[in-house]
């Protein structure tokens, strides 16, 4: 691409709409499929969490016990969902920040298929009962290769891409993406590897799968859901980010910190007595890429307030960043040594910090990228602000409650498997209400994203409204956002897409 493109607002007004356009299948497919599993995931959510509670619930049919739901549930919401989102905003935004069209959509939507492919037989053989028994590892053994494969068909065109960018320009937001793609490969093999094809002592065999739980919420969906972040804030402000340095530092401090993370739930096995230890420390200091990556999306977005209660990628984004913090604070909370860690090591508090991650963080931030990326490759405005507003408003309350309740009741179910004297049964019905208050919860978020996957589905159709006029939440047809109508990929040096030399 020749210098003057980036400069002359037709050229690249042009560029931006052929970028968009190659992208537009792979894209919408990642995401509504994305949305589709959400869907199934809170489903198998309320039926389990509805067991905890009324233990005879559907129990004449055997593949919806507790144990199957469980896992089911948490790998549709990892796997289903949270990767989907994250490679239809990947695909996308590594192809705007690289300047590059995409030539390979057919191949990525054939990869995207593969996934859900296997997504699909792991969910199945979850349910059937031949789990593999490892959180988050559930799928049968033979579905791991599959996921890996497609995984490098999808994303290997994003690395090319970033490889023949125009030269001089890595933007902030490329460093967290390429960092989560080179990651994830390196944690999803190492664990598979040492779990199933050359399997140790079962109890390090929990110690790595706990690592890789850890690894996956903060070296995968953590910078995917920053990078995005540290795109979206500056574009729909038009403002650069606070300071490029608290950038850096975020980005750093996460890339050596948090591999250390994950042993700390193995507090007590007969592992090397420093490891659980160093892995709570490593957890307590997300705090620092966590609060300074916050600080410094927040200090850019204050300054546009207004716009942040009318722009939906705003405010969803705003929401996930405030999740972000809390998520900092839980991980403080939970991970002290000394009485809370044990307390909450076999709880249902570790079920909550992981709903908090995925879905009060990540997933917030990923709505609010779909908010902006959908329109831009269809051509086509969102129908109605109304249900963007109940699918906020929905998620909020629900998540909130699932967070606070779980985390606390685990802490109350913590307390009693310390009371030693008293039967099973009755530090069960300790945990009845919080299970009866995560279940409702679940049922509001499940309706939010009822409007959500419908909305998302009219889009893909193209049977959104044309309009010159982003929809803003509180304005009919008020002045479109500095970034939403403008759309320059490159803010400018200072900005979350400054390029770093």
């Amino acid at each position: 691409m020749s210098s003057d493109t980036s400069t002359n607002p037709e050229q690249d007004a042009v560029l931006r709409a052929s970028i968009d356009r190659s992208l537009r299948h792979p894209v919408m497919f990642f995401l509504t499929s994305g949305a589709a599993w959400l869907a199934v995931s809170i489903i198998l959510g309320i039926v389990s969490s509805a067991k905890v509670h009324s233990p005879g619930f559907l129990d004449s049919c055997s593949w919806l016990t507790y144990g199957r739901t469980q896992a089911a549930h948490l790998n549709a919401l990892v796997y289903g969902w949270g990767f989907q989102a994250a490679f239809g905003v990947i695909v996308w935004l590594m192809s705007r920040l690289s300047r590059q069209e995409c030539r390979a959509s057919g191949l990525i939507l054939t990869a995207g298929h593969i996934w859900n492919l296997g997504v699909s037989i792991g969910i199945l053989g979850i349910l059937g009962g031949f789990s593999t028994g490892m959180p988050w590892m559930e799928f049968p053994v033979f579905a791991w290769p599959v996921i890996l494969i497609s995984y490098f068909a999808i994303v290997i065109w994003s690395f090319i891409q970033f490889k023949v960018r125009p030269e001089g320009h890595v933007y902030i937001s490329q460093w967290y993406l390429m960092a989560a793609l080179i990651w994830f490969p390196w944690v999803f093999i190492t664990a598979n590897v040492l779990l199933h094809v050359i399997p140790g002592n079962p109890v390090m065999a929990a110690g790595i799968n706990a690592w890789y739980k850890s690894s996956l919420i903060f070296l995968f969906f953590t910078p995917i859901a920053l990078g995005t972040a540290f795109y979206l804030v500056p574009k729909v402000s038009g403002r650069p980010i606070y300071s490029y340095s608290l950038a850096k530092l975020g980005f750093w401090s996460l890339a050596v910190i948090m591999p250390w993370a994950g042993m700390q739930k193995l507090t007590g096995a007969p592992i090397p007595y420093f490891l659980p230890y160093l892995g709570a420390t490593a957890t307590i200091l997300f705090f620092i890429p966590a609060i300074t990556a916050a600080v410094n999306l927040l200090k850019t977005a204050i300054s546009s307030g207004d716009l942040v209660n009318n722009s939906p990628t705003l405010r969803f984004t705003m929401a996930g960043i405030v999740g972000l913090m809390v998520m900092a604070g839980a991980a403080v909370f939970l991970n002290i040594p000394g009485q809370t860690l044990e307390l909450s090591q076999f709880s249902m508090s570790g079920y909550g910090f992981e709903i908090l991650s995925l879905y009060g963080f990540f997933s917030f931030v990923m709505f609010g990228s779909i908010y902006f990326i959908v329109p831009r490759i269809t051509r086509r405005e969102w129908l109605s602000r109304r249900l963007i507003k109940m699918h906020f408003f929905i998620s909020i309350y629900g998540i909130v409650l699932i967070a606070l309740v779980a985390i606390f009741g685990g802490i109350q179910q913590g307390i009693g498997q310390e009371e030693f004297g008293k039967s099973y049964i009755t530090i069960a019905e300790r945990t009845f209400p919080y299970a009866w208050a995560v279940t409702i919860s679940w049922i509001f978020i499940l309706i939010s994203n009822v409007f959500f996957f419908m909305h998302l589905t009219v889009m893909w159709l193209r049977l959104g409204r044309r309009s010159n006029h982003p929809t803003l939440l509180n304005t009919e047809h008020g002045h479109s956002p500095h970034g939403e109508e403008g759309d320059i990929d490159n803010c400018g040096p200072g900005s979350a897409s400054a390029s770093a030399h």
